[in-house]
Protein backbone atom coordinates (compact mmCIF):
# COMPACT_ATOMS: atom_id res chain seq x y z
CA UNK A 1 0.00 0.00 0.00
CA UNK A 2 1.12 3.47 -0.82
CA UNK A 3 1.69 5.96 1.85
CA UNK A 4 -1.31 8.52 2.42
CA UNK A 5 0.84 11.84 2.09
CA UNK A 6 2.74 11.50 -0.91
CA UNK A 7 4.07 15.47 -1.22
CA UNK A 8 6.22 14.95 -4.27
CA UNK A 9 2.99 13.85 -6.00
CA UNK A 10 0.63 16.51 -4.19
CA UNK A 11 3.48 19.11 -5.22
CA UNK A 12 3.57 18.16 -8.79
CA UNK A 13 -0.01 17.63 -9.62
CA UNK A 14 -0.54 21.90 -7.33
CA UNK A 15 1.77 23.00 -9.76
CA UNK A 16 0.38 22.04 -12.91
CA UNK A 17 -3.14 23.07 -11.43
CA UNK A 18 -1.85 26.58 -10.68
CA UNK A 19 -0.01 26.72 -13.91
CA UNK A 20 -3.42 25.78 -15.79
CA UNK A 21 -5.25 28.66 -13.48
CA UNK A 22 -2.65 31.52 -14.44
CA UNK A 23 -4.11 30.74 -18.38
CA UNK A 24 -7.10 29.90 -17.54
CA UNK A 25 -8.43 32.82 -16.25
CA UNK A 26 -6.97 35.44 -18.37
CA UNK A 27 -8.77 33.31 -21.29
CA UNK A 28 -11.96 33.13 -19.77
CA UNK A 29 -11.63 36.87 -18.96
CA UNK A 30 -11.04 37.53 -22.73
CA UNK A 31 -14.09 35.85 -23.68
CA UNK A 32 -16.57 36.84 -21.54
CA UNK A 33 -15.45 40.72 -22.16
CA UNK A 34 -16.27 39.73 -26.14
CA UNK A 35 -19.30 38.21 -25.40
CA UNK A 36 -20.21 41.27 -23.12
CA UNK A 37 -19.18 43.77 -26.00
CA UNK A 38 -21.11 41.23 -28.72
CA UNK A 39 -24.07 41.47 -26.49
CA UNK A 40 -24.20 44.50 -25.17
CA UNK A 41 -23.64 45.96 -29.53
Amino acid sequence: MEPGNDMKAHSKTYGSFIGMLKWAIPVIAIITAIVVILISG
